[in-house]
């Protein structure tokens, strides 16, 4: 009888091949469970070292330069043109025609004067005027004669001569009594005080029936010509080349906070006072509405003319190194030029760059000691306001 042979292995049921898949689907969730976070982890360790190797920097953009108007002086106003009036005749005072603050012209009356004497002495000058001219005609008769007389040989050559030259004599006595007539008319015209120039009449210093000596005595009137004004204004030495004839200044009074009014130099002394080693320099003002008073203090602060293409920037950028100043500038791909420059004047906080400055630029303030050329730098993001409230 035939045996029969045992059936050949048939393949593994589905379970056994589903228990592997999960198998081995839970060692790749296992080995991801361990992995990842580690792998994270890694990542995130090399961005915080990337960013702490990225310096973050503030930068700030170069503004024009603006004038300036300097350390103010202290500067007296005085008036354009001041005289003091006195008088060149001498008598008694008639009349006064003006008082302080009056606005007086050229040629006006001011005050009017009695000249009793000065009329005495006009009156004997035209009359030994007279007696001159009557001498004078008596003499030119006696010579004229005299040289007749001499033709036929009736006088002598001598007293002709003499004749001759006392006609002469009479001559000049006549000259002599005329001008001493018009020295007195001239002397009567001053017996009306009258304005030398067109100003204001700041003082009076006479009245009705005083007693006038001329020459030597008191001024009768103060007169002042306040439009414009000079100022005068002591410089230190150390601004002598900063002022020229033709500069503009600025202005101000203590009495007229916040107004400015402005000023032009119009000469310089030319020397220094060996003193006070200043510079006296004069500038006028304008002053056609009055506003400003002759004999005042005042402050001067003159102007320099900014170059158009100056800006400046803040003090705390500019880097001081070997290569000489520099300034730190971030490109479009924030990497860090180093740009030298070249200074002008000095504002405190802000320094004047003369070139090698762009107007849209944008600077490292208070770079690093590190900073180098090439470096990356990250941009600090301005810290935003609340404007609303």
């Amino acid at each position: 009888m035939n045996s029969t042979s045992p059936p050949t292995s048939s393949p593994p049921p589905v379970r056994l091949r589903r228990v592997a898949e999960i198998a081995a689907v839970l060692v790749v969730v296992g080995l991801l469970i361990g992995f990842v976070p580690r792998w994270l982890a890694h990542r995130k360790l090399l961005a915080e070292a990337r960013a702490d190797s990225v310096r973050t920097v503030t930068v700030i953009s170069p503004t024009p330069a603006q004038p300036d108007w300097g350390t103010p002086l202290p500067a007296d106003v005085q008036a354009f043109i001041q005289a003091s009036i006195h008088a060149r005749a001498s008598g008694y005072l008639k009349d006064w025609l003006v008082d302080i603050g009056d606005r007086v012209t050229n040629g006006q009356v001011l005050a009017e004067i009695e000249t009793p004497e000065l009329d005495e002495q006009l009156a004997q000058a035209r009359a030994e005027l007279d007696q001159a001219k009557a001498a004078l005609d008596l003499a030119k008769i006696t010579a004229d004669r005299w040289t007749e007389l001499l033709k036929t040989a009736s006088v002598s050559e001598q007293e002709t001569a003499e004749k001759q030259s006392d006609y002469v004599l009479k001559q000049a006595n006549v000259e002599a009594a005329q001008a001493n007539v018009k020295r007195l008319e001239d002397l009567k015209g001053f017996d009306r005080v009258t304005a030398p120039f067109d100003g204001t009449v700041t003082l009076r210093n006479t009245d009705i029936g005083q007693l006038i000596a001329a020459d030597s005595g008191p001024e009768l009137f103060r007169m002042a010509q306040t439009d414009p004004l000079r100022v005068y204004v002591s410089v230190p030495q150390q601004y002598l080349h900063a002022i020229a004839p033709g500069q503009k200044a600025e202005l101000t009074f203590l009495e007229l906070p916040g107004r400015t009014f402005a000023a032009t130099v119009t000469r310089t002394a030319g020397a220094v006072d060996p003193a006070t080693r200043t510079l006296q320099v004069e500038l006028q003002v304008p002053n056609p509405r009055g506003e400003l008073f002759a004999g005042s203090y005042a402050q001067v602060r003159f102007s320099e003319a900014a170059d158009p293409g100056a800006l400046t920037i803040s003090d705390s950028a500019v880097i001081f190194r070997a290569q000489g100043t520099q300034v730190a500038i971030v490109g479009g791909d924030n990497k860090v030029q180093l740009r030298s420059v070249k200074l002008g004047r000095d504002f405190g906080n802000t320094v004047e760059v003369l070139a090698g400055l762009n107007a849209n630029e944008r600077i490292i303030d208070n770079p690093p000691d590190a900073i180098a050329d090439g470096m990356t730098v990250q941009i600090a993001q301005p810290a935003e306001t609340n404007s609303s409230k």
